[in-house]
């Protein structure tokens, strides 16, 4: 009787996955990028902390943007290292760059959200788009793929970042992870519901966030300059999503399982501020998600029902995995097959103990 009853969760448990597959996640790799019409000016703003190495890389690619009329916007907030003198030269060079020095954060603000809002207060532009300085564009059309976002009435626009490619298996691991969220919350802002994005690909306008008063929501927290940003503008403005490949930025992964996960943590921190209807259907599927595995395993020990047991974790991986792949290649994104299965065992299994260690602990610092 006990099994009949675990297996019938572990069903109600693929029925879940399978919907947001077919529901949520599908329509998204059939999505086609809006065609620009208006080149509007843009201010491209990067707030860094001692990131003189990135910004080397960065904003050379940035200043050769092929785009009529745009800025680059570095607020420098209170590095130490040789990020001044670098940039003063530059700023010499280019006349569309400029640079918004932080010598000190009042101690009731959060820092890197008190970088960013000076940058916008300081931008010429009506227009902003935001990056991180371990990001690079994936194309010279950057700016312009990202600006085509702007239909009518738009005032928010997310993209996708995903993470350098490179050997071992944690970064297989960090791709996946950041190819599950890109999946879940652009096909919801797809769907007319978008709750949360990313600060390394993101676009909005200048009266939107002064319309939703900054970060004041959330000015204290470490983190949320983002997806909080976003979860209150599309309260009140419409958001679209451009996912193709040339609108990208590309970001460097952690090296280490342990910064990968300081990472996590500071950004599961944020997710009870999530609306309560956000919360449920995260909550959903990544409960469906680790309670299969949980309960596959336990049925898998008892030793019982073995044929219904393959049954249905046959029909999560051969219904479930085709669609992540194929959005996997709608965002131009390489993730391996042969992997896939384990990475989404470890994946889900990371995030219980993440969840549990962000209950246990709440303090967090950027930088």
């Amino acid at each position: 009787m006990v099994t009949l009853i675990l297996l019938g969760v572990l069903a109600v448990c693929v029925l879940v996955q399978l919907y947001f597959a077919f529901f949520r996640f599908l329509p998204l790799t059939r999505y086609q990028d809006p065609v620009p019409v208006t080149q509007r000016p843009v201010t491209v703003i990067v707030a860094a902390h001692n990131e003189q190495d990135n910004l080397f890389e960065l904003l050379p690619q940035l200043l050769d943007q092929d785009y009529p009329e745009f800025e680059v916007l570095l607020v420098n907030d209170r590095s130490d290292d040789d990020t001044e003198f670098y940039t003063y030269e530059l700023e010499r060079q280019y006349p569309n760059f400029r640079v918004v020095t932080v010598k000190k954060t009042p101690d009731y603000l959060n820092s890197k959200k008190y970088a960013l809002a000076l940058g916008i207060r300081a931008a010429r532009y009506e227009h902003l788009l935001f990056t991180d300085a371990d990001c690079r564009p994936c194309s010279p059309h950057w700016i312009a793929k990202m600006q085509a976002g702007y239909d009518s009435g738009t005032e928010v626009v997310l993209g996708y970042s995903p993470y350098v490619q490179l050997k071992g298996f944690l970064n297989q691991l960090i791709r996946y992870e950041t190819l599950l969220t890109g999946i879940q919350y652009l096909s919801q802002a797809n769907a007319g519901r978008a709750y949360m994005g990313v600060g390394r690909n993101l676009s909005y306008t200048k009266s939107c966030f002064f319309k939703n008063k900054g970060f004041a929501s959330h000015i204290k927290l470490t983190g949320g300059d983002d997806d909080l940003f976003v979860r209150d503008a599309a309260s009140n403005s419409k958001v679209t999503i451009v996912i193709d490949k040339e609108a990208q930025t590309a970001s460097i992964p952690k090296k280490t399982f342990r910064e990968w996960v300081v990472q996590k943590r500071r950004h599961l921190s944020v997710g009870g501020r999530y609306r309560a209807a956000d919360r449920r259907r995260i909550g959903a599927f990544i409960g469906a998600n680790i309670l299969f595995y949980i309960l596959f395993l336990i049925l898998l020990v008892l030793n019982s029902h073995l044929a219904i047991l393959g049954a249905l974790a046959g029909v999560r991986y051969l219904a479930v995995f085709p669609v992540y792949l194929a959005a996997a290649r709608r965002l131009d994104d390489k993730i391996s097959l042969l992997l896939m299965p384990v990475l989404d065992l470890v994946y889900f299994v990371n995030y219980l103990f993440l969840g549990i260690s962000v209950l246990l602990y709440k303090q967090f610092r950027w930088k």
